[in-house]
């Protein structure tokens, strides 16, 4: 007899890991739903606390990106043009 309620006791056992080892895997699911969920909460109220530029203030940095830019633009061009002019030169030399 007893050898049978060694095989009931680790049966039951058994059975109750796979209970908790079921409990633990949902809990831990939960979890995972309820960070993820935490997260999008958290991003939607630091967007609320973003202060946007207005449109006015849009425009006018966009120009001096766009001024700024061709400037440079220019000014790379040129020296690129002097640089390939002065190599020219030293090379006919030669």
């Amino acid at each position: 007899m007893e050898e049978t309620k060694v095989v009931q006791n680790s049966s039951e056992t058994s059975a109750t890991k796979k209970n908790a080892s079921a409990k633990k895997s949902k809990k831990s699911q939960d979890g995972v739903f309820a960070k993820i969920s935490g997260f999008f909460t958290g991003v939607k109220a630091e967007f609320g606390k973003i202060l946007w530029p207005a449109k006015d203030d849009i425009v006018k940095q966009t120009t001096a990106v766009v001024v700024v830019s061709v400037i440079c633009c220019a000014l790379i061009a040129v020296l690129d043009i002097a640089f390939e002019y002065g190599v020219n030169f030293i090379t006919s030399l030669f």
